[in-house]
């Protein structure tokens, strides 16, 4: 009995292993083919009201060769800069092309240097592109490096015509939320007056339910006005939000989260994120915040504040920080805040602005209280006005900068990166410096902003350091941008080669079909030859088909003739171990033995064969991604991925269909199993 409830449970194991085999084959097939899935996925929506998911419609990314596009070479004049900085120079201009390629909005660019004896290359593939000459003029561009300053100017104001709009537009709503408020206030059905007023895209789905708010939520301009308020009460007037005017129900009160107290003091130091104005370094802040601690209490903590806090926006209140809950401060404040006792001084506590010495004065359970509202937005001048730019260029840019380097600070060892401008640059920094004291000033590369110091006094020797948290790397990168803005390297356009999208589409055409004819007489060849076991392998190699491309997609991995050589190739290794099995149950069956036992023999012994080729394989295809281009790159991972995916079904999937039709026969095999009886 317990023999027979093992089988059955061997059984049952092997039954579920089918089925996942078909559940992986529909899965995998959706995936690559989304389109044709969803559309059945919709006619059954359709009919039934299921709801099914439909899948993401994700496309295969495409190489160069497959859908058209340009091949660029560029040979980099480095004759002028020094042969150490020859390489880092390279790189700085391929950070500067990929920047400008993406900005084109290219699918999958590849942008590489390569160094040809003493020649300095950069390819630049753009699959896709349509406008080769725009893309070659914007390759070519010199980057610029532009030094801006923050825009202060006030907006224009309102044309006669634009302030008429306005009113007109604001005394409409006002008009219309009026309405809604005498109607709510005369008791009529809420949800109703919702659905025919409320502008709120969010709440207008929920009857203008927005749940429990608090005065740390999004809306918290509605709080006082529910605090007030009783339960179930309607709003007496039109309740002003920033979005617009509001008719307001309040429903239920509920216990909120902890609230504290809290002042503090801020000692910040040369690196800490917001330091305008660095007096020490790391440990010297820590040795002062620990002399602080040392001498606060309740009664002079708020005169410690004004006198050594370095927190502009609480210095002069004492370090006093209100009311606040859980979530607004950084992590490390926090935890000391709340996990202190009412009247505690806690610290010095390490965050990324520096050290802090905090007085937790109170704490309480903030309220939180359940509203409905309906909304009619009203427009405000700036929703009419184009936003200010924030930053405005001084004219200082890289034609005045002369070198760029990476320093340390002699006294703290802070890495720091060095700025030296020409003569001309020299004034216009200086007068740049002069009038931003205390205020930043943005370094934009190709109109990106790569790094925003402050200026902490005037500087007139034209030579400047841009310090903070750079690590060294981060530091080197920097400095490697601002030298290829400042001292751009020359390139010039030395191979040019267009790809048109109907050469592509039709090479691409031309691949599938030449791997759904090797496909097709492969698996005729099983067939003929291995009968029902080369069936078997045949629906084994559908589901590796199926599962390649499916992964190949989700990776990510652009497919170019080259790839695609890649899978029909592994289509073959994929075979090939299925010939191992396949040959090895022949010779188990020949010396005698049944054919479950020939079966599971020739997996067994056929596994050390084929693992072993195929690990030979993928460490070529290693060694071929590692030091190959990308067209080698692509057909080894393609290849890789071929492989591993082979291993599986060969392994794993053959071997559980085999082991589910075994029985269904009798323990000689027949003419199905490759035609071999027992011997006698």
């Amino acid at each position: 009995m317990k023999e027979n409830l093992t089988r059955s449970q061997i059984r049952a194991k092997i039954r579920w292993g089918v089925f996942g085999i078909f559940i992986l084959l529909i899965v995998a097939s959706a995936f690559d083919a989304p389109v044709f899935f969803n559309r059945a996925i919709d006619k059954v929506n359709a009919v039934s009201n299921l709801g099914l998911p439909r899948m993401p419609e994700k496309s295969f990314n495409l190489g160069l060769d497959l859908q058209g596009g340009a091949h660029l070479v560029y040979q980099a004049d480095v004759s002028q800069i020094d042969a150490n900085e020859r390489g880092a120079a390279v790189e700085g201009v391929r950070d500067v092309i990929e920047r400008r390629v993406n900005a084109l909005g290219v699918s999958e660019p590849i942008v590489q240097t390569t160094k040809v004896g003493d020649s300095y290359r950069i390819i630049v593939e753009l699959p896709g592109v349509t406008d080769i000459n725009q893309a070659i003029q914007m390759i070519g561009e010199t980057p610029i490096l532009e030094f801006k300053e923050q825009n202060n100017e006030p907006l224009r104001e309102l044309t006669a015509e634009e302030k008429k709009g306005l009113e007109d537009f604001n005394k409409s709503a006002k008009k219309k939320a009026g309405e809604a408020l005498k109607k709510a206030k005369a008791g009529l059905d809420f949800a109703g007056l919702v659905k025919d007023y409320s502008d709120d895209v969010v709440s207008k789905n929920n009857a203008g339910y927005l749940n429990f708010i608090s005065k740390n939520s999004p809306y918290f301009d509605l709080f006082d006005w529910a605090e007030k308020a009783k339960d179930s009460e309607i709003s007496k007037d039109l309740v002003d939000s920033y979005e617009g005017l509001n008719v307001l129900k309040r429903g239920a009160e509920r216990d909120g989260q902890e609230e504290v107290k809290a002042n503090h003091i801020l000692i910040c130091y040369l690196g800490a994120k917001n330091c305008d104005t660095p007096v020490y370094t790391k440990e010297k802040a820590k040795e002062k915040a620990q002399e602080l601690y040392n001498q606060a209490n309740a009664e002079n903590f708020f005169q410690l504040a004004k006198d050594n806090s370095t927190d502009p926006g609480s210095k002069d209140s004492g370090g006093d920080l209100g009311w606040f809950g859980k979530g607004m401060m950084v992590k490390e404040f926090e935890e000391a805040v709340f996990g202190a006792q009412v009247g505690q001084i806690v610290g010095p506590v390490e965050t990324q602005f520096g050290f802090h010495i905090i007085y937790k004065q109170d704490k309480r359970i903030s309220k939180e209280y359940e509203l409905w509202r309906v909304l009619v937005k009203i427009k405000k001048e700036t929703d009419i006005l184009p936003p200010q730019e924030e930053w405005k260029a001084t004219g200082l840019s890289g034609k005045q900068l002369e070198r760029s380097e990476v320093v340390s600070d002699p006294q703290t060892g802070v890495v720091q990166v060095s700025l030296s401008f020409d003569s001309e640059g020299k004034d216009l920094f200086a007068a740049i410096t002069e009038r931003n004291v205390g205020k930043p000033v943005a370094i934009f590369l190709d109109g990106q902003p790569i790094s925003i110091p402050n200026v902490n006094e005037p500087i007139r020797d034209g030579r400047a350091v841009i310090s903070g948290a750079f690590s060294l790397q981060e530091a080197k990168v920097l400095s490697q941008r601002l030298n290829a803005g400042a001292l751009p390297v020359p390139v010039e356009l030395i191979s040019q080669q267009s790809v048109g999208a109907t050469l592509g589409a039709e090479s691409l055409t031309k691949s599938l079909k030449a791997g759904l004819v090797g496909t097709f007489i492969v698996v005729i060849f099983m067939i003929l030859y291995y009968r029902l076991p080369g069936l078997l392998a045949a629906i084994a190699l559908l589901v590796y088909a199926v599962l390649t491309m499916a992964i190949s997609k989700l990776i990510g991995v652009t497919l170019t003739l080259s790839g695609i050589a890649g899978v029909i190739m592994s289509i073959g290794m994929a075979v090939d171990a299925n010939v191992l099995i396949f040959e090895r149950m022949k010779e188990e069956l020949r010396l005698g033995k049944s054919l479950k036992a020939a079966t599971e023999e020739g997996f067994l012994r056929a596994w050390p064969s084929i693992r072993d080729s195929n690990l030979s394989t993928l460490i070529t295809c290693v060694m071929l991604i590692w030091f190959g281009t990308s067209f080698v790159q692509g057909f080894a991972v393609t290849l890789t991925v071929g492989i591993l995916v082979s291993m599986f079904t060969a392994i794993t999937i053959t071997r559980t269909m085999m082991r589910f039709i075994v029985p269904w026969f009798a323990e000689k095999a027949n003419w199905l199993f490759l035609g071999h009886q027992k011997n006698i």
